[in-house]
């Protein structure tokens, strides 16, 4: 609770005021005594009784009404009511002389009389509170005083409990015991405070509002307290302690408190601040009762808690965190003292064993609660009874896991200490990891750590005594000690390897593998049933490791140092390692195929072809004199025997269609010397060890063309005055051209294809230069067949690159002639004819276009005729386009041209262009054909006719004539009297014309 937001409010309720007296209306506050600060806690007395209350005296009529009993004090009363009425009538009687005056007296002394009985019963209740008062305060303990008591000191004086200055007195002493009872702010609730506070208000018979105003009462002084005290720590304590008067009044009064204690409204707090209050409180009285509970849980303490729990008002989450917090602390005290003896300097043997037996400490506490947790009457025991974890405590960072992981570690070690791991042991391995919050990786790396020390350990003892010799089946031999152990057979079999391994490293120290060295090998593997996969993966390494050092050396001493010592010594690793040639070569080719890489990065990062060519020429050396050697030597051949010539092997099919470009392309017959240039070049190198692995199809045969454009142009010599000078070459180049090819690992069809590209590109360059204007004559024909034998390139592929010049020669200039509208319908098919492939040197865009434009022709042409089989089907034949998509820009075409062929003529009539009409009138009947159209309005029906009538002169066809008139909306009628007006207009021109 935050008590900077415990304001006290200005006016405070009227219930905590007592019920006002008929005769008595003035406000009256209780008493409280005020609670103890923590400097009182020194006393310890202090916190078990109340401050001793000191006596009151009693003044003037109090001493009579103490004196007297209640009957007495009544008949007193009477006495003196009635002796003031007597005195007074008599003496009005005497002074007055008459009877009225004697009445008068009488009724003024009997007033008087009744005043001071009246004040003599009045002092009754605050007697009988000075004599309660006096009584309490004779106390030791004020829990002693009974109802019973309280009663008689009432019934002494004849009052009740419910007078004022009485009850006022039982609430003084009711606040003075609830002060007493609540602990100040710095101590800490007990758990009996609520039964006494109970026990105690109804000893004195107390009802709950009064009780309730007594406890608001304490509230305000406590708050006033607070903001007197001018230190924080006190502040602080005041604080404390009214969270407690929160908490431990809201026990004592129930489901009523919410009503009868107005915390809200009085102290202007929240009601999260209330239930902070509580909760805080509730915690810390049951984390005291959990104290006080070590490690011994029986069902007993277990139930307790529970009901105190209940008590408490805690709820089960929070009970459930803080039992959970208890047992988690109970078991890192244990953790720590192992920790200690652990990291000791001084420790000693038995210390371990101390370490053990904190850490049993741990499980068995464990175990005992899982047993609990499984419990048939879990909902009365204490709520978070269940396995022990250390997340949330001390131990749950990331230092402390290695310190957990030496404690895990330790209680392995004395598990395995007999050289075998009982099953209980196992079980409390897994139990420890899970209270340590080890994961699952990192406890099974301890483990097996641990164990295949004690395996290996057991294993050597096995063989030393002989007893894994002479077993009769040695892999139950080892799989029984596996068990025994709870060691994975997988992890024994690695560690197995693992043991050949290391004996194998031993053997051949001295570069060999002697006979003894292999049996003893072989020896081991038995005992230890080692596969002979993984025995031969072992050789491989381990022996090709030292052949791969020798290897590389010899490489490494270069063309000219690899003499007759580098010879001894590969021919020796090769043959005293025992490995097969196959291992010996594969070993040797990745140290080969890695110089021949760094050549090759050379020749790439050269900056001329020359330069490129000459690094390829070292390349080639290195493998005749250097790796030519090694894999003799690795074979065990003699260099005297004879090494053929490789032959590439290709299909039958493809050695039969291209035999005939072996013998034609010039420097490819190169590449196959004769007998002589053979013999003076010596023996070629080796082929085993290529690149075809290595690099990409692509990288090699540019490599393989980077040398053959050398062998092509020869290396070029620069002279003063930049003169470039070509030295002179032979066929040798080609001969290395041939052994850079089997380095490099291509095939024969990529050989051919590189030697082809070159012939076709030199061909290419030739050929179009003699083709610049696209035609082709019988002379250039000629011309054209004497280069492509001199380049020696075949028939089929030399047609292949004239055809293609000169298409696209043709297909630029069919481009052209579309893109600007002179090619036609009829052009198109005179191409087609001439076996010119137009689908492939015209888009279909274009071909769309041309038929578009194909059409409009059609439809303004002026003939009036419009052929469907012309344009539906042969034009898009001879275009190759779609025949629907074609329709459709017909039809589109012709709704479009159709109103204005209409518009035209008008326009045309207008201007007296009677041949002009009569075309336009002809494209309109041509757009209908196309695509049948209604009657066409225009607003001026004479221009109708007469579009008519210069039609009708035009000597249309009938069918034109009649399909124009139903097109114009011309009835018989008027159609028959414009002929007649047409006829009788011709009689007139003609009888003109004779008399002119």
């Amino acid at each position: 609770m935050n008590p900077s937001t415990l304001k006290p409010s200005h006016t405070h309720p009227s219930l905590l005021l007592p019920a006002p007296s008929p005769l008595r209306t003035q406000r009256r506050r209780f008493r409280v005594s005020l609670p103890r600060c923590s400097s009182d806690t020194n006393n310890p007395a202090s916190s078990s009784s109340p401050p001793q209350r000191p006596p009151k005296e009693l003044n003037g009529i109090e001493i009579l009404v103490d004196k007297l009993s209640s009957p007495a004090r009544l008949a007193t009363s009477a006495v003196i009511v009635a002796g003031a009425v007597a005195a007074g009538y008599g003496l009005g009687s005497r002074f007055g002389g008459s009877r009225n005056a004697a009445l008068g007296g009488a009724v003024a002394l009997g007033a008087a009389g009744g005043a001071a009985a009246y004040a003599l019963n009045a002092a009754a209740p605050q007697v009988a509170a000075v004599n309660l008062h006096n009584y309490v305060a004779g106390f030791d303990d004020p829990s002693i005083l009974t109802r019973e008591d309280i009663e008689v000191i009432a019934n002494k004086y004849g009052v009740s409990k419910q007078d004022e200055a009485f009850k006022a007195e039982i609430c003084d002493i009711y606040s003075e015991f609830v002060s007493s009872v609540i602990p100040p702010g710095g101590e800490e609730l007990k758990g009996d405070e609520v039964d006494k506070i109970v026990n105690f208000k109804s000893s004195l018979g107390l009802d709950d509002p009064d009780a309730a105003a007594v406890h608001m009462e304490i509230g305000r002084k406590l708050f006033r307290q607070r903001l007197e005290v001018g230190d924080r720590e006190g502040g602080v304590e005041q604080r404390r302690a009214f969270q407690k008067l929160i908490y431990v009044s809201n026990i004592v009064f129930g489901d009523a408190s919410s009503f009868l204690l107005p915390w809200k409204r009085v102290f202007k707090v929240t009601e999260s601040q209330v239930e902070v209050a509580i909760r805080d409180n509730a915690q810390r009285l049951y984390a005291s009762k959990l104290k006080s509970v070590g490690r011994d849980f029986d069902l007993g303490k277990l139930v307790t808690l529970k009901e105190t729990q209940s008590l408490c008002r805690l709820s089960d989450e929070l009970a459930e965190n803080l039992f959970r917090e208890h047992a988690r602390k109970l078991v890192e005290e244990n953790i720590s003292v192992a920790l200690g003896i652990l990291k000791s300097r001084t420790r000693a043997v038995p210390g371990v064993s101390q370490v053990v037996e904190e850490i049993e400490k741990v499980l068995a506490f464990n175990d005992l609660l899982i047993s609990f947790k499984n419990h048939s009457d879990i909902d009365r025991l204490a709520r978070g009874v269940g396995p022990v974890s250390l997340v949330g405590g001390e131990y749950d960072a990331d230092r402390k896991i290695e310190d957990l992981k030496l404690l895990y570690r330790a209680y392995v070690s004395d598990a395995l200490s007999s050289g075998r791991m009982e099953d209980n042991k196992f079980a409390a391995l897994n139990q420890l990891k899970n209270i340590f919050g080890l994961g699952k990786r990192e406890a099974e790396a301890i483990l097996l750590d641990i164990t295949r020390k004690v395996y290996r350990k057991r294993l050597g003892q096995t063989v030393s005594s002989g007893e894994l010799e002479m077993a009769d089946s040695k892999a139950a031999f080892l799989q029984n000690l596996c068990d025994e152990l709870h060691f994975d057979p997988q992890k024994a079999s690695e560690l197995h390897e693992e043991i050949y391994r290391q004996k194998l490293q031993q053997c051949v120290a001295d570069g060999e593998l002697t006979d003894e060295n292999v049996a003893a090998l072989l020896k081991l593997r038995v005992m230890l049933c080692v596969p002979q996969q993984t025995v031969e993966a072992a050789h491989a390494e381990i022996c090709g490791n030292l052949f791969e050092k020798i290897v590389k050396d010899a490489i490494a001493s270069g063309v000219d140092g690899y003499d007759d010592e580098t010879k001894k010594s590969v021919r020796k690793a090769a043959h005293g390692l025992r490995l097969t040639k196959e291992t010996a070569l594969s070993i040797a080719s990745k140290a080969v195929r890695k110089m021949f890489i760094t050549y090759v990065k050379r020749s790439r990062s050269a900056k001329g072809n020359g330069e490129s060519a000459k690094e390829l020429k070292k390349l080639i050396a290195f493998n005749t004199l250097v790796v030519t050697k090694l894999v003799e030597d690795i074979k065990g051949e003699s260099p005297d025997v004879k090494i053929e010539e490789p032959k590439i092997e290709e299909p039958e099919e493809i050695r039969e269609s291209e035999e005939y470009e072996w013998e034609s392309l010039q420097t490819l017959k190169k590449t196959r010397p004769d007998k002589e240039l053979v013999e003076k070049m010596g023996k070629p190198g080796q082929t085993e060890i290529t690149l075809k692995d290595d690099l990409p199809e692509k990288d090699r045969a540019d490599l393989y063309k980077t040398f053959l454009t050398y062998c092509l142009t020869g290396d070029v010599v620069r002279i003063p005055f930049g003169v470039e000078i070509k030295k002179k070459k032979d066929d040798t180049e080609y001969i290395y051209l041939n052994q850079l090819g089997g380095i490099l690992g291509l095939t024969g069809k990529v050989i051919m294809d590189v030697h082809r590209g070159l012939a076709e590109q030199a061909f290419r360059k030739q050929a179009e230069v003699l083709l610049a204007d696209g035609q082709l004559t019988k002379a250039r024909v000629e011309q054209l067949g004497k280069m492509q034998k001199e380049i020696g390139l075949s028939q089929e592929y030399a047609q292949k690159i004239i055809k293609n010049i000169t298409t696209t020669k043709m297909a630029a200039a069919i481009e052209t002639a579309v893109t600007q509208g002179k090619l036609n319908m009829k052009q198109i098919r005179e191409l087609k004819e001439s076996n010119v492939d137009l689908d492939s040197m015209v888009s279909v865009s274009l071909r769309e276009t041309i038929f578009k434009k194909t059409v409009g022709d059609i439809f303004s042409s002026g003939t009036g005729e419009f052929d469907e089989e012309e344009v539906y089907e042969k034009i898009p034949l001879d275009l190759n386009i779609n025949k629907e998509k074609a329709r459709g820009v017909v039809c589109e075409l012709a709704q479009n041209r159709l109103s204005n062929s209409l518009i035209q003529a008008v326009a045309l009539l207008r201007q007296r262009n009677h041949k002009g009409v009569v075309s336009s009138l002809n494209n309109l009947l041509a757009c209908d054909k196309a695509v049948p159209s209604q009657t066409l309005s225009w607003e001026v029906s004479e221009e109708l006719s007469d579009l008519y009538t210069i039609y009708l002169k035009s000597d249309p066809s009938p069918e034109k004539l009649s399909r124009l008139q139903y097109l114009l909306g011309i009835n018989d009628s008027t159609a028959a009297a414009l002929r007649d007006s047409e006829d009788s207009l011709l009689e007139t021109a003609e009888e003109e014309k004779f008399v002119f």
